[in-house]
């Protein structure tokens, strides 16, 4: 395959500091890599060295098979940036500053030319309204802008001009939802049109959105380097931290009360490290030992986390194949045998027919029989949906709730995404999972009269799954460890599989009333 970008032992230092060590990787057309690191690890550096502000200590960058020597003017190669630091020129207006060094005029070749500010105008308004930025003019200063619209103009300078690489450093940091959204959008149609995107981002939810490889950087060096497609959210922090002792890690460990809590106990300890190595200018051995402690005590908690993560997926992975096996025996043996009973049953009936009230009381026999079996059958339902393995998870999802309905007398709905691919077992079992368990909730607390179910695809690599009732709803302060005390596992269960699958999930009352309840759970991008 061809390659667009090539960059080789490529090393930066600030003095004594060592911003990038020997990083080395390469980039194809239509390719999107996501760069991922903490802070300091040396993201932007690299993206103002490619986007020619900053030239490297050593090693060599190669676009197109052409070396770039520092300084260079990006839009020469055929490259465009948008930095971290929004670099747009005070005191001058929108579109001054969307063509700022690309200005539209006659003539068309040489240095001297007369800006056509008609023509950039409307090209302007055509970049702004395909990001949906609303400005007050196009003659506005730039000053005069949110700091969404600032930057949403540095995005808007990268696409005046056709690029074959776009190199995107935080972009995301100062948009809103929808903003991002909008940009996540536009990196798929780069994608699609052949456009290399480097993608620096913190949000690893953006990286699992659209990005084709993942590249970690941690101090400098390239710690990870792998398709998006076989690596997951864990092997990506774990490059993040240095984490390299995971399967060594005793896995019986039940302190924590919810996967949440600890993530977040996990940032806050992060916090009084960064506040601890900010604030100590003057760093004695005393000082350093405390922060070394603090990062200890970071390190082990992220460690507890995941042998926990890595403990509660085993032990579901195996609770799931006891119930196969259940399910299975009592099909092939239970209700082979009860089925073998009825047969018998009904030749003694034909053979009883002088006798009205031995043959009524071998009818009621049968009747009794034949409501075991349907109650077995109900039974291997619930441990493994039978039709799971062979149609998938919205055919099992169609039976399931409509056989729910049936026992509960409430009223439910399946609404199922045309064109819903088919996805890895442990996650169509484990979104099975989620609904039974909500829905079996909504029969037991919720004092509702129906429910509605929905499965769509959230992106290419994600899959969303909406429970909604009419009910009664959850008190605003809501605690899932308090209800797992109280002896309630239902919604702590539901929110320790997305938390297993590297998901997210909402809990809230619906507008309406009743309880609704949202997640999002990542998978690997259908071919």
């Amino acid at each position: 395959m061809e390659t667009l970008l090539h960059v080789s032992r490529l090393t930066r230092s600030f003095g004594d500091l060592t911003a990038l060590d020997r990083v080395s990787f390469s980039v194809h057309p239509g390719e999107v890599v996501g760069l991922v690191g903490r802070t300091g690890a040396g993201k932007s550096v690299l993206a103002q060295i490619l986007g020619g502000t900053m030239a490297p200590s050593g090693g060599t960058v190669l676009v197109g098979g052409e070396r770039l020597r520092w300084p260079f003017s990006p839009r020469r190669i055929g490259v465009a940036t948008v930095p971290q630091q929004t670099a747009l020129a005070h005191g001058l207006d929108v579109t001054a500053n969307i063509f700022l060094g690309a200005e539209l005029g006659w003539p068309r070749l040489g240095w001297l030319r007369s800006p056509d500010r008609r023509r950039m105008d409307q090209r302007a308004s055509e970049l702004l309204a395909q990001l949906d930025v609303a400005v007050p003019s196009l003659r506005t200063p730039v000053d005069n802008l949110t700091s969404e619209q600032r930057q949403l103009l540095a995005i808007a300078r990268a696409m005046v001009a056709p690029a074959r690489l776009v190199v995107l450093d935080e972009p995301t940091a100062l948009l809103g939802y929808a903003a991002q959204q909008r940009l996540l959008a536009l990196i798929r149609s780069w994608q699609q049109g052949g456009t290399a995107v480097l993608f620096a981002t913190s949000s690893l939810d953006h990286i699992f959105a659209v990005t084709d490889r993942v590249i970690v950087l941690n101090e400098g060096r390239v710690a990870l380097d792998t398709r998006t497609d076989s690596t997951s959210r864990e092997e990506v922090v774990a490059a993040l931290i240095g984490q390299s002792e995971r399967q060594q890690l005793t896995p019986i460990i039940w302190a924590l009360e919810s996967y949440y809590s600890a993530r977040e106990q996990a940032e806050r300890l992060r916090l009084q490290q960064r506040r601890l190595e900010r604030d100590l200018a003057a760093q004695d051995s005393l000082n350093q030992q405390l922060i070394k402690q603090l990062a200890q005590q970071v390190r082990s908690l992220d460690q507890a986390n995941l042998a926990l993560q890595d403990a509660q997926r085993r032990l579901l992975t195996e609770r799931e194949d006891e119930r196969k096996y259940l399910a299975r025996e009592l099909h092939d043996e239970v209700i082979q045998d009860l089925l073998s009973v009825n047969f018998q049953l009904e030749e003694l009936e034909s053979e009883a027919a002088a006798n009205p009230a031995l043959a009524d009381e071998l009818a009621s026999i049968r009747e009794s029989v034949r409501a075991l079996v349907s109650d077995v059958r109900r039974i291997c339902g619930n441990l493994r949906p039978p039709t799971i393995d062979s149609l998938g998870l919205a055919a099992a999802l169609q039976s399931f709730t409509r056989d729910w309905s049936a026992r509960s007398g409430l009223a439910v709905s399946l609404e199922v995404a045309e064109g819903m691919a088919r996805l890895p077992e442990e996650i169509e079992l484990s979104i099975f999972r989620i609904v039974q368990e909500s829905l079996a909730n909504v029969r037991k607390h919720a004092q509702a009269r129906s429910a509605r179910v929905r499965l769509a695809p959230a992106s290419p690599r994600a899959v969303s799954v909406t429970i909604e009732d009419d009910g009664r709803g959850l008190d605003a302060s809501l605690d899932l460890a308090a209800l797992g005390r109280a002896g309630h596992y239902g919604l702590l269960g539901i929110s320790e599989r997305v938390a297993l699958l590297q998901g997210k999930l909402r809990i809230t009352n619906g507008a309406a009333g009743g309880l609704l309840i949202e997640a999002e759970i990542p998978h690997p991008r259908a071919v």
